[in-house]
Formats: structure tokens, C-alpha cells, sequence
């Protein structure tokens, strides 16, 4: 670690800068210097799909502070930004470039939600120069060490993302085996990364691009399809990513094979039914009546502001200890009664009376 590094990390820095530590006083002087935090300055903002009455994609290329080790492909980063002086509001995007080492820079392609400050800002307003808060890459959605000759790549819609940064890293490894990339787009106008899946379809690479269009008459996917594309696909290790449908369409393709890996984004389903008892956030001593919503819903509907990123239970950016009670795992339906345990209020709906550390 150089000098500099070992100083600003060190105990009696710290102290010094305390209760505020010594990256605020970094960030004054120079947003891009951080002894401990990851900070990035946006190089470009590139326009991928622009499809009049839908939802903008855009690739934003950052140039992250030192203190980025880097991250495999599939990972997923936390990205917050601060919009017209609002409180910090982050949410996890995957990173779509290939591997990157300490302080490399990386890029992530993201649609703007029509509900999402995050990703509307970074798609519609943000400008080369902008400074935003990221968190270390994070995820096991990854490559083995030890890649196979035969892969698979499925993905749907943006969950191209994560497979895209594995196709890129594969081929800037020269990876000498056989790639199959299948890729489901509402039709060829909302194809991410086309010009670039183009030229590899083209050019070859040891990669079979397939980009299908259902709206066109394209093939959904089933066993038979699959099997038909890529003889024996149960054995070969697959990636799957994208909207909950396509996925479960995946695992129903796989029946259970240890080949294949998924990720996606599933939000949590809605409460029904009476939930019945109390909530309590012990540390700001509110109360309320069971709404029979997640946890975090109901301790926003407090006025709380606990730390929140992706809102669907993959980042763990909100996890707090419940100390009393049982919750519903509202992603997967398994319920835990155990005390004192960590839990992501997110995912976390509570069954009856519940106690949080909020």
C-alpha cells in the first residue's frame, strides 16, 4: 500500500477527523480523493435504445477513486447519487464491461424507470463530471475460475448486463472454447449492445449469437428449443438472467441440473390476507399496527429513512436485526422465528407482533 494510503488510513487520522472520519474532509477538497469510500466521476453517458414512448438505455462509462478493487463479471454495484440537493437515494445496477481491476474503469448499462430516481437521473440528466457513491462489486452470479469449453448465456431484456460482462471478459481472455449467447429483446428496436452483438455474430469468436424477438414470431424458450440449440444444454454450464418469467422458464428448461445459475430481479410479492399484532422500530421507540407489508414499507410509512438499495433482496444494503417476532421472506415465502437475527427489511414482511433494531 503506498504511503499516502497507509497515513490516510490510519488509526490516529482517524481519530483526528472524528465523528466524520477522514473521507469527508477528502471529499472537500477533491471528490475523487477517499481513503475508504468508492466515489466515481462519469467519463460518458452513451445512448444505447431510444425508442420513443419506452423507457431510455444508456451505458455510463465511471472512472472510480482508488479504492476500487476491481470486479468479476456478473458482479453488481450499489451507485448512489444525490439529485437536486435530495437526501443520497441508491439502488444496484450490474456491471456490464469486463472484469476490471483496482481503480480500473468499468461501466454500467441501465434502463430509466419511469418510477427510479437513480437510474433516470444517470440515463436523462447526468453529464461527464458527475461524481456519484459506489459501493465494492459484490455478487456470486460469476465465472468459475476455471472456465468449460461449452458455456450458455440466456438473458432477457437488461439482464444482458452481467452475461455481457462474462461474453466481453471471455473474449478478452481468448477463451478457445464454443459460447452460445441467446438473448430475448421486445424486438430488434430495443436490442441492447446490437452493433457490438452484430459484429460477433459476424466475425465469430467462438460465439453463437442468437437474438430473438417473440412479438416477431420468434421461438420462446422450452426444452425442445434449447435442446435444438445447444445438444445436451442440461450439461453445459449456463448463465441465465433477465425478467422473472424467462428465468422461471430457464429452471423449468434445467429441471433442477446443477449446470445452471440464475439472477434476477424479482419484486416482492404483495401482502394479502390480515397480518394481525404490532411493529416496533425499538431504537426510534415507534409503533404501529401490522400493515402486513415489507418491513421497510412500513418503516418509511413512519417517516424512518433506514438504508435501502435495490429493494428486492439482493444487495443486503438494509439488513437490521430483528430481535423479536416472525417474519415472511415475501421473495421466497419461508418464515423465521429465530431472535436476534439479521434480516433484510426489504424481503421481510412480519407476521404478527415483530420487534426491529430501527
Amino acid at each position: 500500500m503506498p504511503t499516502m494510503q497507509r497515513v490516510l488510513r490510519s488509526r490516529a487520522l482517524a481519530a483526528l477527523t472524528s465523528p466524520h472520519g477522514v473521507d469527508r474532509y477528502l471529499e472537500q477538497l477533491n471528490p475523487m480523493w477517499a481513503a475508504h469510500e468508492v466515489r466515481a466521476r462519469i467519463v460518458s453517458v452513451h445512448r444505447e435504445v431510444d425508442v420513443p414512448g419506452h423507457p431510455s438505455v444508456a451505458t455510463i462509462t465511471l472512472q472510480p477513486t482508488a479504492t476500487w478493487r476491481g470486479h468479476r463479471a456478473g458482479q453488481h454495484v450499489q451507485l448512489g447519487v444525490e439529485v437536486d440537493g435530495a437526501r443520497r437515494t441508491t439502488r444496484v445496477f450490474s456491471v456490464a464491461s469486463p472484469e476490471s481491476g483496482p481503480g480500473d474503469r468499468f461501466a454500467v448499462t441501465l434502463r430509466a424507470n419511469p418510477e427510479g430516481v437513480v437510474s433516470r437521473f444517470l440515463v436523462e440528466r447526468a453529464q461527464p463530471g458527475t461524481v456519484v457513491h459506489l459501493s465494492q462489486a459484490a455478487g456470486d452470479f460469476v465465472l468459475p475460475d476455471l472456465v468449460p469449453e461449452r458455456l450458455l448465456l440466456i438473458s432477457g431484456g437488461s439482464g444482458i448486463t452481467p452475461v455481457m460482462s462474462m461474453l466481453r471478459s471471455l473474449h478478452r481472455r481468448t477463451h478457445r472454447g464454443r459460447i452460445t449467447f441467446l438473448h430475448y429483446a421486445q424486438s430488434p428496436d430495443h436490442q441492447i449492445f446490437a452493433a457490438e452483438l452484430d459484429e460477433i455474430r459476424r466475425s465469430g469468436h467462438g460465439t453463437d449469437v442468437h437474438l430473438l424477438h417473440p412479438e416477431l414470431g420468434d421461438p420462446n424458450l422450452s426444452p425442445a428449443y434449447l435442446e435444438r440449440l445447444v445438444p445436451g444444454h442440461r450439461d453445459v454450464l449456463t448463465y441465465a438472467c433477465g425478467p422473472a418469467p424467462l428465468v422461471e422458464a430457464v429452471q423449468a428448461a434445467y429441471a433442477g441440473a446443477e449446470s445452471l445459475r440464475v439472477e434476477y430481479f424479482r419484486p416482492p410479492r404483495p401482502a394479502s390476507g390480515t397480518a394481525g399484532g404490532e411493529v416496533t422500530f425499538g431504537r426510534s421507540g415507534l409503533t404501529s399496527a401490522n400493515a402486513g407489508t415489507t418491513l421497510l414499507e412500513q418503516a418509511e410509512a413512519l417517516g424512518l429513512r433506514p438504508a435501502s438499495g435495490c429493494r428486492m433482496g439482493i444487495c443486503r444494503s438494509c439488513t437490521s436485526r430483528k430481535s423479536e417476532g416472525t417474519v415472511r421472506n415475501v421473495v421466497t415465502g419461508v418464515e423465521s422465528a429465530l431472535p436476534d437475527e439479521d434480516i433484510q427489511i426489504c424481503v421481510n414482511a412480519p407476521v404478527g407482533d415483530c420487534v426491529v433494531d430501527l
